[in-house]
């Protein structure tokens, strides 16, 4: 409820009474021209993409099998498969919006689903460690180091083959990943094996480079700049980011038409703390939006640069938002619905989507009902399918393969889109 706030004087002052310490000052937002919304201070290097019609917050979004009221939501009996799984749980919604799924035991992720149906030559790239996001039935993520690692089995990288022990292992090695397995888990084994030699040896280099090296990008690095320090990108999700966008301009090396990426950052539990106890536009989540939109910002710019923004859509998702109401600690406790943010040359920017909730607690849009439950914990508006296949479509996905990746969506009817690219 901090991410995008409104900026209109009768909402802000609903949302400011309820927010309460925890409320930015209408004054300190970023404000978003041409609408009543404004983002936290933390996130002003978002604001130029608004301005130029690349940034677009969709609003209220969560994990759904099917359009929800309020009623039908307090009308269901406990395990009703209309209502997800787990609620308010950080692993189980994590799944849910990793794999489009109401239910945590899927085991594959949409965009691994997206990945298989549509072909593409690698599996999800991930370079913030494993997600069930990526996973297809039958291939993993690529799961790639952070920029200046190593990224190939250990002695066994040509480099190392130098040295004759390590040659002859290698020799050896190659000649049984050569042979055919009679058993089917065998085989899939032994070719899994052989794709990870010729794919480490093939994305070393690009792993590997770091700014100002031989190898690295001026355009990247120009547009990291202001995260660089001392010949390294600073901020754990903008080295992620750097990475995609070295990976993105040699997609000659890379191979395929089209990729899915994968990146991570965590630290928002923020039941205490979350704002400074003298000023609610410093502390932890500031700090968190801060290293968000940084990050954001020098990837868009990186992908100007080098001709390729209308190729690349960058899109947010979470395990859930928080209460609208703060706790006693200056923190915000486990809720539902939650505002996201889509960012990219195709993006129908300087618009809002989806519908923002009423802020009323115990109003139309929060899920409580007895006063210790009268949180802001949003029904949310729109689906993750919804969110999803906006995506998918843009990225080529027919109408019937968004329905095999996205098995929730018939379920919407004609609001298959959510209209942003």
């Amino acid at each position: 409820m901090n991410l995008v706030v409104p900026t209109d004087l009768a909402r802000h002052n609903q949302y400011a009474a309820v927010r309460g310490p925890l409320a930015l000052p209408r004054a300190s937002l970023v404000g978003l021209a041409g609408s009543d919304y404004g983002l936290h201070p933390a996130l002003s290097a978002l604001q130029p993409f608004w301005d130029n019609q690349a940034l677009a917050p969709v609003f209220n979004l969560g994990p759904l099998v099917a359009p929800l009221t309020k009623a039908q939501y307090l009308a269901e009996p406990d395990g009703s498969p209309l209502i997800p799984d787990a609620l308010f749980s950080h692993s189980d919604q994590q799944t849910q919006w990793e794999t489009a799924s109401t239910d945590t035991l899927s085991r594959t992720g949409w965009g691994g689903r997206a990945s298989f149906t549509l072909g593409t030559a690698n599996p999800v790239i991930s370079v913030g460690g494993n997600g069930r996001f990526g996973v297809e039935m039958l291939r993993t993520p690529l799961v790639l180091p952070g920029p200046g690692e190593n990224f190939g089995a250990y002695g066994l990288r040509p480099e190392d083959t130098v040295w004759t022990p390590n040659r002859l292992r290698r020799e050896a090695i190659d000649a049984l990943y050569a042979e055919p397995q009679g058993p089917v888990l065998a085989d899939a084994y032994r070719g899994q094996q052989a794709t990870a030699f010729e794919m480490s040896e093939r994305l070393a280099g690009i792993v590997g480079s770091v700014p100002g090296d031989a190898d690295s990008s001026p355009e990247i690095d120009s547009a990291f700049a202001p995260l660089i320090v001392n010949g390294q990108v600073t901020g754990d999700l903008a080295r992620q980011l750097y990475q995609v966008a070295k990976l993105i301009r040699s997609n000659a090396q890379v191979q395929g038409n089209r990729q899915i990426f994968l990146a991570q950052a965590g630290g928002f539990d923020t039941h205490s703390g979350q704002v400074a106890a003298d000023d609610a536009t410093a502390g932890v989540h500031a700090g968190l939006l801060r290293g968000l939109g940084d990050a954001l910002a020098a990837f868009q710019r990186a992908l100007q640069n080098l001709g390729l923004a209308g190729a690349v859509t960058t899109f947010t998702q979470s395990d859930f938002g928080r209460t609208f109401a703060p706790n006693s600690t200056l923190g915000t406790d486990h809720a539902w619905g939650n505002h996201q943010l889509v960012l990219g040359g195709s993006v129908k920017g300087r618009l809002t989507y989806g519908r923002y909730p009423e802020l009323v607690l115990g109003g139309p849009d929060d899920v409580g009902v007895e006063p210790w439950e009268l949180q802001g914990r949003w029904l949310p508006g729109s689906s993750v399918d919804q969110y999803a296949a906006t995506l998918l479509a843009w990225f080529g996905a027919s109408s019937a393969q968004l329905d095999s990746i996205l098995p929730h969506l018939p379920n919407f009817g004609s609001a298959r889109s959510l209209g942003f690219l």
